[in-house]
C-alpha cells in the first residue's frame, strides 16, 4: 500500500473522412505476432500511454492536487493542461537549482502512506527522474498535440 500516481497521455487518432493523408493514423494490433482483429481499429479513439510513475512522490502529489484537481484529493483522473506541467518544470529546476525552495514550491505532504515528509535524497531523487521525463515530453514531436491525465491512488 502506498501513493502511486500516474501521467498518462492520450493521442487523439480517429480518422474521419476529411482528414488528409498525411495526417491520418495506420493503427495495427497484433497480439502473439498475429493480427488481432477483435479490437475494430476504424473505431479507436485515442491512444492512451503511461508518462510516468512514481510511488510517494507526496509534493509532485500535492503540486497535482493543488493545481489540477481543486484541491480535490479522491484518486480520479484529472485533465492537467501544459502549462501546469511547463510549471512543475520551472519549480523542479528552480529546486534543483537552490534546494531551500523545496519547501516553499514544492512542499511535501504528509498522508495515508505518502511516504516520508523529508527533503532529502528520495525527494530530490523523484525532482530528477520528473524533470527528466517532463523534459523529454516536451521535446517530442506529440507535445501540444495530445492530452495529459494525472490519476493516483492508495
Amino acid at each position: 500500500m502506498g501513493l502511486d500516481m500516474n501521467l498518462n497521455k492520450k493521442t487523439y487518432v480517429l480518422n474521419w473522412e476529411h482528414t488528409s493523408s498525411e495526417e491520418r493514423f495506420d493503427i495495427n494490433i497484433t497480439k502473439g505476432g498475429k493480427e488481432f482483429n477483435a479490437i475494430d481499429t476504424t473505431k479507436v479513439v485515442y491512444i492512451e500511454e503511461e508518462v510516468m510513475y512514481w510511488r510517494k512522490a507526496n509534493a509532485i502529489h500535492k503540486f497535482f492536487v493543488d493545481n489540477c484537481q481543486d484541491g480535490q484529493d479522491d484518486c480520479r483522473q484529472y485533465y492537467v493542461h501544459n502549462n501546469f506541467l511547463i510549471e512543475l518544470l520551472d519549480y523542479i529546476n528552480d529546486i534543483l537549482n537552490d534546494h531551500s525552495k523545496a519547501k516553499d514550491l514544492l512542499p511535501a505532504q504528509g498522508g495515508f502512506f505518502f511516504g516520508n515528509t523529508e527533503y532529502d535524497e528520495w525527494y530530490f531523487d523523484a525532482l530528477k527522474a520528473t524533470k527528466e521525463m517532463l523534459e523529454k515530453e516536451m521535446a517530442s514531436p506529440s507535445w501540444g498535440r495530445c492530452s495529459y491525465y494525472y490519476q493516483s491512488d492508495w
